[in-house]
């Protein structure tokens, strides 16, 4: 019998691969995937995701530069992710963008949650605003029926301040607190 961080490891070696039946060995056929991006159900919809990185970053690679000892299950891993954005990338919103040439390192961490020596849930996690803004671009603006229209009617926020002391400490707090103009 392996143990979990076989299995993790094995994950990795197969990810840096690009095999993905090899990834799919990792997982049980009922597992769930969670990342930023959303989730994926059972074998097809996970080689799915993992196709996406692959195609958008042909050359990505995950190095693991931590993995918490103290515990086996879930298997928790921080990792670097790198890759040139070559390829068709899906964004969360259903647009796909062209390769825009820009080389990506990423810091994410995961946890897999391991039953009968397979992959059972997994759940990555990595800032998109970090991958997004690596890419050349950032959030994306607002339908403009979508936007916040009460500065338009109420002036713009003001601040106020609010001085307490710590109850632990001592030491003066200081909270702003926004309030809109009446």
């Amino acid at each position: 019998m392996s143990t979990f961080w076989d299995l993790k490891h094995r994950l990795a070696e197969a990810i840096n691969a690009h095999d993905i039946p090899g990834i799919l060995s990792c997982y049980s056929p009922d597992a769930v995937y969670v990342a930023p991006s959303g989730m994926a159900e059972g074998h097809d919809q996970i080689a799915w995701i993992y196709e996406q990185f692959f195609t958008g970053f042909p050359d990505f690679h995950a190095m693991a530069w931590f993995e918490l000892g103290d515990c086996d299950n879930p298997a928790v891993t921080e990792w670097t992710y790198t890759g040139t954005h070559t390829g068709p990338l899906l964004l969360p919103d259903g647009q796909e963008i062209g390769g825009t040439g820009h080389r990506v390192t990423l810091r994410a961490t995961c946890s897999s949650f391991v039953e009968r020596d397979k992959i059972q849930t997994h759940r990555e996690y990595f800032d998109q605003l970090e991958l997004y803004s690596q890419l050349g671009f950032g959030l994306t603006r607002l339908r403009p029926d979508a936007r916040d229209h009460s500065a338009e009617k109420h002036g713009p926020p003001r601040t106020e301040e609010i001085r307490r002391l710590s109850p632990r400490n001592g030491n003066v707090v200081v909270k702003l607190r926004r309030h809109g103009r009446t």
